[in-house]
């Protein structure tokens, strides 16, 4: 079974698949594709890419730096698209490869972007985490230890989501309604 989880920044997907997981008797594994854009940034070809679309200024200490590029890519949805156009077929093989690593596992996959990715249609259940803007950007800037003005850029960068596409569409991700959730799973 595949569980795919959406939602925008700071509204706790990591955290329900954790719970999920918590829940299931660890009979679930959990893939935070955010996690793996981070992981591809470190391969020499992309980051010999990044350089020739986005110039030097991303580079810091011989390493891309996620908080120049997001600069730029939260920045301009064009700037995404050639960001996600240089990573993507790096992240899918890195997805693939989980996802037949744990075939025989309850897979939990995470993803702001999940929603029009080709592995939304693989999800046999569809979250949505639809948590208030105040809450979000809270969570975000203490996460992530960045300002009200990186989290709006992100937050005006980010996509809208269709509702009616989600089996479950939830506004408050407290443990009682996590319990409800598993149960029903």
């Amino acid at each position: 079974m595949i569980i795919g989880i959406c939602g925008k920044s700071g509204c706790g997907k990591s955290t329900l698949a954790n719970q999920i997981i918590k829940l299931a008797n660890n009979k679930a594994v959990h893939l935070d594709i955010d996690k793996v854009g981070h992981r591809v940034l470190l391969l020499p070809e992309i980051k010999k890419e990044l350089i020739n679309s986005f110039g030097k200024s991303i580079i810091n200490e011989n390493m891309v730096d996620r908080k120049k590029l997001g600069e730029i890519v939260f920045n301009s949805r064009n700037e995404m698209a050639k960001l996600s156009d240089i990573t993507w077929k790096y992240m899918q093989r890195e997805i693939d490869n989980f996802l037949n690593l744990h075939k025989d596992k309850i897979i939990i996959l995470d993803w702001l972007l999940l929603s029009i990715s080709k592995y939304f249609d693989m999800c046999d259940i569809k979250i949505l985490l639809d948590i208030p803007y105040e809450i979000r950007k809270q969570r975000a800037i203490k996460r992530d230890n960045i300002s009200e003005e990186a989290f709006d850029l992100r937050e005006k960068a980010s996509i809208e989501f269709d509702k009616s596409a989600f089996d479950y569409v939830i506004k408050a991700n407290d443990k009682e309604t996590v319990k409800r959730l598993v149960k029903s799973l």
